[in-house]
């Protein structure tokens, strides 16, 4: 499969970002909790199977719909990467069976983007800063934090024997070096004081 980005058109804001839906694939979408809570959003996608990556979101269980929680809080040590192989296993099958899979969190920036991420590496074989760079493409909020940015170095080395992003040392602490260039002229706060 080849994902191209000239398919889809993009809109941007707080706003829609907050309450839109954003196709990664053709059998996966990623949103917020918010959207993942709109009944017609969701079933005007054909969406057949959701994963909560949360445990502040109960999940909607609506009929014809598949749930998957994945209860990890939003924080850099939280161990993500177990769910890596079984969420996108679970979005592989579901496609497969021509069903669709939406990912979502609270706010769509960092779990589940992470679990999208972590897909796109494992089933389309495309290196972290492609998988990154795509889904970045579709959501343009999404920023996973920055244990689960080590979480997936170590996932791609896994699955392909080598990294294409790694932790580079910034003004704000270790991060990877594709916000090398935005946090290069950044003072931490507390050296304001």
């Amino acid at each position: 499969l080849t994902l191209s980005s000239s398919s889809f058109r993009i809109s941007t804001g707080p706003m829609f970002l907050s309450y839109s839906i954003a196709q990664i694939s053709p059998c996966l979408y990623l949103c917020s909790g918010n959207a993942a809570s709109n009944r017609h959003m969701v079933y005007s996608r054909a969406v057949t199977c959701v994963v909560n990556a949360t445990m502040e979101i109960p999940n909607a269980n609506w009929p014809d719909i598949d749930y998957v929680k994945v209860p990890v809080p939003d924080l850099p040590h939280a161990p993500l990467s177990l769910y890596f192989d079984s969420v996108a296993d679970r979005i592989h099958q579901t496609g497969k069976k021509n069903g669709r899979t939406l990912v979502h969190c609270v706010a769509g920036v960092s779990r589940s983007a992470s679990l999208c991420i972590a897909y796109l590496m494992k089933y389309h074989r495309l290196s972290l800063l492609d998988a990154h760079e795509w889904v970045k493409s579709r959501r343009p909020v999404v920023r996973p934090n920055v244990g689960f940015w080590r979480q997936l170095i170590e996932y791609e080395r896994k699955l392909f024997g080598k990294n294409t992003v790694k932790m580079v040392p910034s003004p704000i602490g270790l991060v990877p070096d594709v916000y090398e260039k935005e946090t290069r002229g950044l003072v931490p706060l507390w050296n304001l004081r």
